[in-house]
């Protein structure tokens, strides 16, 4: 049987330059949509069933980062449900992947896809909520909508909060945290919810960047910007997700935003803060120490030993997000990253870091923003 290879579907991302001898499948990733960006892909190979493959990714040494290429693993589903390691070397330059496929088709991908599809059952479960409202707040650059859900009620005396996810359209574990956090909110058997919605509503933005997530990109959306240093001066030409969705903030108020993202490089989640912003005070200080000290109590994926050096104070760049955000509104706002490894503190040999870690790490939000909504 000849072996096809194919990625036209969602998010799908390959090329391929040869596929007729399986032990050197010779592959390379499509770089994204207007831009040199290139690391993610994901692509579905037929005919191989208990063939020994060898799929070589030529041109994995020019990724963003190269460095998410040491101690990775690429995943492997032959349902689309779960998402399983297969062994993976890189030697600087060519990422090979090697697998003996149990059934007639399976799919291979840099992370666990989270699709436009699954997004849309996403947002319009979470509409059949009486505390759920699901809003249209402008368009892409493609025309697609930008699904925002406000979770909570109309008093408007309740603290804000705020929460994005999938600036970069190939982390897709961003957006695996926001569904676990959406279904504990909606949960009316959960008592940490219900007392959190009491004090608080939510404003939430599952997916920041669709066409990216649809076009198969890691970084950009369909016009080639990377919207995560758009938020100074968003345009509605270049970057609407980002336009409408800083008016929607200008409109609602702000006390907390947790912007959800993933690391290529570090296998670990941890926290990126906003000290280096003009503003930051005793009192923001205070509010970020007890956020990553309850997450880290409440669940150990978290850690802060390993992240990002620190901004000296003053020195934040602030197109980026969360730095703008906490800025703007002098609030706690903070960047969240997850990793496409493993966590190396609690690995899983055989998973990783995968879409039900990262649900659960969205549903342990809900108790650490109950534990500070009173301070903010």
């Amino acid at each position: 049987m000849q072996i096809t290879i194919s990625s036209t579907f969602d998010a799908g991302n390959v090329e391929v330059i040869k596929a007729d001898n399986p032990k050197d499948i010779q592959l390379n990733i499509r770089k994204d949509s207007g831009s040199d960006f290139l690391q993610w892909f994901y692509f579905r190979v037929q005919g191989a069933k208990d063939t020994a493959c060898k799929l070589n990714l030529l041109n994995a040494g020019d990724a963003a980062y190269p460095e998410g290429w040491d101690n990775y693993q690429a995943r492997a589903s032959y349902d689309r449900i779960t998402w399983f390691q297969i062994p993976t070397q890189y030697d600087g330059q060519i990422l090979s992947m090697e697998l003996t496929p149990e059934h007639d088709s399976v799919y291979i991908a840099y992370f666990a896809p989270f699709s436009y599809e699954q997004h849309l059952d996403m947002i319009n479960e979470a509409q059949l909520s009486p505390k759920c409202a699901l809003e249209c707040i402008g368009h892409t650059t493609q025309g697609r909508p930008i699904d925002f859900l406000k979770i909570g009620d109309d008093n408007d005396s309740k603290k804000k909060l705020w929460v994005i996810a999938r600036q970069h359209p190939g982390e897709t574990m961003a957006e695996w945290f926001m569904l676990g956090l959406i279904e504990r909110l909606l949960d009316e058997e959960d008592a940490t919810a219900l007392t959190l919605l009491q004090k608080a509503n939510f404003y939430l933005v599952p997916n920041m960047n669709i066409d990216g997530s649809i076009l198969g990109n890691l970084r950009v959306n369909a016009k080639g910007v990377n919207l995560n240093r758009e938020w100074a001066e968003p345009s509605i030409e270049n970057s609407p997700e980002v336009y409408y969705v800083k008016e929607k903030m200008r409109e609602t108020g702000m006390d907390f935003v947790l912007d959800v993202h993933g690391d290529e490089g570090l296998p670990y989640n941890f926290i990126s803060g906003i000290e280096g912003i003009p503003s930051f005070d005793d009192k923001l200080k205070q509010l970020t120490d007890s956020f990553i000290g309850n997450w880290m109590a409440i669940n150990p994926d978290m850690q802060k030993e390993y992240g990002y050096p620190k901004n000296e104070p003053g020195k934040a760049n602030l197109q980026i997000g969360s730095k703008n955000l906490g800025e703007e509104f002098h609030c706690l706002s903070q960047t969240l990253e997850m990793p496409f490894k493993q966590n190396a503190n609690i690995p899983d040999a055989e998973l990783g870091w995968s879409p039900e870690r990262s649900i659960k790490l969205g549903k342990s939000l809900v108790p650490v923003l109950l534990s500070i909504v009173d301070n903010l």
